[in-house]
């Protein structure tokens, strides 16, 4: 009888372009760390090797999430894992470009200073645009896709659009603004609305503290993937504890409750970021239409929660452990051979 194989190596299975481009921003985060220890130069008032490291990050995170939804698909898997592959090509592409970019010491975005910057620029405009068109194939795929529980299916869902609609406001950057064209330095295109990009920001983050920021909507949708489902794990981990949320469809709710307050949200914070206003001085409509948001759901919650049925003899019993949330279950066809990348 044959070992198991490492959990680590059955993972890689789920999507081996995928895992492979989440193992080389592992690689790339040390070696981003270690740039940001020995090279003091900065870009744009900001540590050079600090932008790279950022993408590192977040890329490892999403090439994980999606290689292991890639896996679980019950259908259309041949497409999936053809849009897995186009996915890994492209976030490799945008990643080696910020990173030599980062090497030479200038900025990456937005750059056509020269030619070789433009050319480098054009390259990352298109594997951005593929990118963009392989993640909606994927994302639509998703609806055929199913979790032991309905509220953790919603979640998924939910979360994988609203991460779509994340990705599509960097297009909103791309455009020259009024001062580029008027002043042309060889720049075209930002994140920061109402000043030019560089000034000061919140720690590691980078965002402005001075003018709206559109990274901040585009950062907090995309990884509402991972948020949303988290929300859904938690609540059928506290189903188990809590008789109101025994039931499957009060938890569901309340999934599409943090839904909708996510999307809301978002909504709120692309506006601001519109507006020119920073994330630390918004406006007083903006805190009111913030706080609105907040109050609304917790109003719909209470609701949800105040309504639901108390659970015991007369009410449904607890759920038996989430595979969703153990991650053992749904392992099983990649273990078995059934999944394969």
């Amino acid at each position: 009888m044959t070992a198991p194989r490492p959990a680590l190596l059955r993972a890689f299975d789920w999507h081996r372009p995928l895992m492979a481009v989440a193992a080389l921003m592992v690689l790339c985060s040390l070696v981003c760390l270690v740039g940001a220890a020995v090279d003091p130069r900065q870009v744009t008032g900001a540590e050079v090797w600090l932008k790279p490291l950022k993408f590192s990050l977040s890329i490892l995170v999403y090439s994980v999430t999606w290689a292991w939804l890639i896996a679980h698909l019950p259908r259309f898997r041949r497409l999936a894992q053809v849009a897995g592959t186009v996915i890994a090509v492209a976030l490799a592409i945008e990643q080696l470009a910020i990173v030599g970019a980062a090497a030479a010491g200038v900025t990456s975005h937005f750059n056509v200073s020269s030619g070789s910057s433009t050319a480098v620029w054009g390259v990352m405009a298109i594997s951005i645009t593929v990118l963009y068109l392989a993640t909606f194939v994927t994302t639509v795929l998703l609806f055929w896709f199913r979790l032991p529980t309905r509220s953790l299916t919603v979640a998924v869902r939910a979360g994988a659009a609203l991460a779509l609609v994340g990705m599509g406001l960097a297009f909103l950057m791309t455009g020259p603004t009024a001062a580029q064209l008027d002043d042309w330095q060889g720049i075209a295109g930002a994140h920061t609305v109402g000043l030019a990009d560089g000034g000061p920001g919140l720690p590691v983050l980078g965002w402005s503290t001075v003018a709206g920021d559109l990274r901040i909507p585009h950062f907090v949708g995309m990884h509402a993937l991972q948020l949303i489902p988290l929300v859904a794990i938690g609540l059928d981990l506290l189903g188990r504890r809590v008789r109101r949320l025994a039931d499957d469809r009060v938890r569901t709710r309340l999934v599409a409750v943090a839904v909708a307050g996510y999307a809301a949200g978002l909504g709120v914070l692309t506006a601001q970021a519109l507006a020119g206003q920073s994330i630390v001085q918004p406006s007083g409509a903006v805190l009111v239409a913030g706080w609105a948001v907040v109050a609304a759901v917790v109003i719909a919650a209470g609701v949800v929660l105040l309504t639901a049925p108390r659970g015991g003899a007369g009410g449904t019993p607890p759920p038996p452990p989430s595979p969703a949330a153990s991650g053992h279950a749904l392992a099983e066809p990649v273990a078995s051979g059934e999944v394969r990348a």
